[in-house]
């Protein structure tokens, strides 16, 4: 069965072609052979992203991350291997296999998430229709106080939760195991009792960009003493820190148009008035602090984010740290200013979709943003506060990527101080600067590799990618140490002996992603882009690299010889051994030499 599945891979990748789906999610330039762009998965200013479209690969030079069309759609998506399967087969419209190939593990993994998001789509139907029922007068007050129409209800499939006992019990009805539904969130155990984990409330479905309902928000209906808004619970399809509501219509949107910029807001209600008023390309952190797995699901997107939370300047002074993980992920960062005390629903409701326009075209910098919000939180009319926004906001500018930039904010503090601009300057210019982390532990790869690894990739390498000296030399000749590499290279001389082409693509079947194994096999695709094989001096090193390896093995079987004569009490044997040595002594010598 499992050759059934094989098959089936194999067909797949042949019927879709990997610059065809990434361009969906990122912007390729061609340049020669090869497409580039800047790295989805950490950030950079200069592309080291390549896709080598005739082996149907992507490879970055920068972090290492490498892949097929699979593992391209499995990072992108944030999904399984078998889930990045799917979504490819349904593109190519190819029926998926039905195969014993998953482990028991993996069959009950695999089972474990199919019934927890059919659990969540059931239980989102079932808000739905609790909603229309006409026994939810009390949502629906709600509904029609926040002007939210019926068309805009149906395309976020708001829902109602009447109680806390009718979800537990109609789930059990439909089937499902206890354990998966409390597993699922959406009910929880009181006193052994299962209830409903969002009773009473208006029900938000948290969708995925896959168009599954992963988790629900919940809106309380009547004055509570904890939050108004209720997140079910992180489980093994939802996590917020990963999350963005909306984000499913956000790719709908993409499929029929070039999003220049998203509009990133806090809550629900935000979304969805924003939405209504033709703000299309708008998401919601739900509440929490920004992370760098949001910044990059944002980034397949766009370049761009808008950041309008609500009006408070301390409010959004929180979220600076947010704002700087944004950044760092290589995103244009810009601050929303609105009216003080209002939040977007707000400023639709009140100045319409034009007055949020405004408010839109008035959106700062990052770090015109930090200067904005320090002057909120000094009275510069004090003399001593003032000195100390002044010195906190040198700090800021000192961050500043350019010249040009820095004596931009210096005329801006000038402005709202009364201090000269040379008197800022010369502050600025003795102002420590301070150290700024790197954007991403991705973008620096570890490398301890040896000479010998190193010589080894080299080799390898150039028989993947055709180097025209390699033909003279059988890898089968060649010893390998690494065990990657020994993997490699029978792959290599099975493909010589059968006349067959190598495809580098098919290696990445051969690890598991993520180990120590598939990152040597990154290292040697550092070599893919061919530029390393032309040349005498290319060609002299390869040959170089091969007696390294040679002489490599030489030594170790010396060293072996040399511990079993230490050992050895029989005279003629020890004679023998050494005879042994000295000949292996020569044979590297004569290797050294080129004889």
């Amino acid at each position: 069965m499992a050759d059934v599945f094989s098959e089936f891979i194999t067909t797949l990748k042949e019927k879709i072609n990997i610059v065809e789906v990434a361009g969906g999610y990122i912007n390729l330039e061609r340049r020669g052979s090869n497409y580039w762009a800047c790295c989805p998965f950490h950030h950079e200013k200069t592309p080291s992203f390549s896709i080598n479209e005739a082996e149907q690969f992507y490879h970055c030079f920068g972090c290492g991350a490498s892949g097929d069309v699979i593992s391209f759609v499995k990072e992108m998506e944030n999904v399984e291997f078998m889930d990045a399967v799917k979504l490819l087969a349904e593109r190519a419209k190819l029926p998926m296999p039905q195969t014993g190939y998953d482990s028991k593990k993996t069959v009950e993994q695999k089972r474990k998430r199919d019934t927890i998001l059919k659990i969540l789509n059931d239980t989102a139907h079932f808000y739905l229709d609790n909603l229309n029922s006409g026994k939810a007068d009390a949502h629906i007050e709600y509904i029609l106080k926040r002007q939210i129409p019926s068309n805009i209800v149906r395309t976020f499939g708001l829902g109602a939760s009447l109680n806390f006992n009718d979800l537990p019990s109609y789930l059990l009805r439909k089937g499902y195991d206890r354990q998966d539904m409390l597993d699922s969130g959406v009910v929880n155990s009181v006193d052994g009792r299962l209830v409903d984990s969002q009773g009473g409330r208006l029900i938000f479905p948290i969708i995925n960009a896959m168009g599954e309902v992963i988790a629900f928000g919940g809106r309380a209906l009547k004055k509570v003493d904890f939050g108004k808004y209720k997140n079910t619970k992180d489980t093994i399809v939802f996590n917020k820190s990963k999350s963005l509501y909306n984000i499913n219509l956000l790719k709908k949107l993409k499929t029929a148009q070039t999003i220049k910029e998203v509009i990133m807001v806090e809550g629900y209600m935000d979304t969805i008035s924003l939405y209504q008023a033709g703000f299309k390309n708008v998401v919601a952190s739900m509440g929490t602090s920004l992370t760098q797995d949001q910044a990059r699901l944002i980034k397949r997107y766009t370049d761009t984010v808008l950041i309008s939370y609500d009006g408070d300047a301390a409010g959004q002074h929180a979220n600076l740290r947010g704002l700087e993980i944004l950044k760092n992920e290589g995103l244009n960062v810009k601050v929303v200013p609105l009216v003080d005390n209002l939040d977007p629903d707000d400023v639709i409701k009140q100045l319409g979709a034009s007055g949020y326009r405004e408010c839109l075209d008035r959106a700062m910098p990052l770090i015109d943003f930090k200067i904005h919000s320090l002057k909120s939180q000094y009275n510069l009319n004090k003399s001593e506060e003032k000195r100390k926004f002044v010195s906190e906001a040198i700090k800021v500018i000192k961050t500043a990527d350019s010249a040009a930039e820095q004596e931009d904010l210096l005329k801006t503090l000038r402005d709202l101080t009364g201090i000269t601009y040379e008197s800022l300057k010369r502050d600025l210019s003795s102002a420590p600067k301070e150290e700024r982390p790197e954007p991403t532990a991705a973008a620096v790869r570890k490398d301890s590799a040896t000479v010998s690894e190193r010589a080894s990739r080299f080799i390898i390498s150039a028989y993947l990618f055709g180097a025209k000296f390699s033909s003279d030399v059988r890898i089968g000749e060649i010893p390998f140490e690494n065990g990657v590499h020994s993997i490699i290279a029978k792959y290599i001389q099975s493909k010589q002996l059968m006349d067959e082409r190598i495809q580098p693509t098919e290696l990445f079947e051969f690890f598991e992603e993520g180990s120590d194994e598939y990152a040597e096999l990154c290292h040697i695709l550092d070599y893919s882009d061919g530029n390393h094989f032309k040349g005498e001096v290319a060609e002299k090193f390869f040959y170089d690299c091969i007696k390294r390896l040679k002489t490599d093995e030489i030594d170790r079987q010396i060293a072996g010889i040399k511990a079993l004569t230490e050992s050895e009490k029989d005279c003629g044997k020890r004679k023998q051994l050494v005879l042994k040595m000295q000949q292996l002594i020569q044979t590297k010598s004569k290797i050294k030499s080129g004889d």
